[in-house]
């Protein structure tokens, strides 16, 4: 702010002045992005997107709950498996590897389709790292799956996939996002484990729904409700692998607001 005297600075995340919007940071781009809704579309509409992103949960969630409490600790730099297909939902998988490889992670990408690029959900165009057949070559200390509905029917159909996280199953951990539960609830991944997803899907899951929190762990289990609730997942998940205090400094460089405990 300092560097640009010409301007009345406001320690707002969003500002609307006249034409003008602007945002501090990655952490305020869904309040950017829904401040342009608003303007052009109305109030109702933006409401709207907001409940579809899952931006207006209720003041009485809570960002994470922990059961089962497992240290997640290694001795190398920590490798995580994002398997994606085509109606991924991008907002997603570019959040939680952006946030995870903030925080220095070592993130492979890897398509179940025939192409490395992929088609998101919302038609934006995702070039991954790998095909998930070369993927599968190296060992991973945590494998996420995101959301998406026809993304989650790919990611379930890929046999390889589901080697994978099979062999996960042996000790290392493993996560899904919303309607990717289905793929971990066909390979019985959910058995005796308590997880959290929108509520249209996860009741059709499992009964040991957790309702109230965004990001639930259940030992070596990682999950949450999806879309904009993925800062937090992806945020809990470097707290596990590094501490609060590598989390709280990679929330600070998105000007993101996050617990000091």
């Amino acid at each position: 702010m300092d560097k640009l005297p010409t301007f009345w600075a406001v320690k707002s995340d969003l500002q609307v002045s006249r034409q003008v919007t602007t945002s501090r940071g990655p952490g305020t781009s869904f309040q950017f992005a829904l401040a342009f809704v608003d303007q052009l579309f109305g109030e109702t509409v933006a409401k709207e997107v907001a409940e579809i992103l899952l931006m207006d949960t209720s003041d009485d969630d809570c960002r994470k709950e922990e059961l089962n409490p497992t240290e997640w600790s290694f001795e190398h730099n920590a490798r995580v498996l994002l398997p994606v297909a085509n109606g991924s939902e991008e907002i997603e998988v570019v959040t939680i590897v952006d946030i995870l490889r903030r925080a220095n992670v070592e993130v492979l990408v890897a398509s179940v389709e025939k192409s490395v690029q992929i088609l998101g959900s919302q038609s934006t165009r995702i070039v991954a790292d790998k095909f998930i057949g070369d993927a599968a070559r190296f060992d991973y200390d945590l494998i996420v799956l995101p959301v998406g509905r026809a993304g989650s029917d790919r990611l379930q159909k890929s046999k390889v996939l589901k080697k994978l996280l099979q062999e996960q199953d042996g000790g290392r951990i493993y996560g899904a996002v919303c309607s990717s539960l289905s793929v971990l609830h066909e390979l019985c991944l959910l058995n005796y484990k308590r997880a959290t997803a929108h509520p249209r899907v996860g009741n059709k899951l499992m009964n040991e729904m957790v309702n109230d929190a965004n990001v639930v762990i259940d030992g070596r289990l990682v999950t949450c409700k999806g879309l904009s609730t993925v800062m937090d997942f992806a945020l809990a998940i470097v707290t596990k692998f590094f501490g609060h205090g590598r989390a709280r400094s990679v929330a600070e460089g998105l000007v993101l607001e996050y617990p000091r405990t």
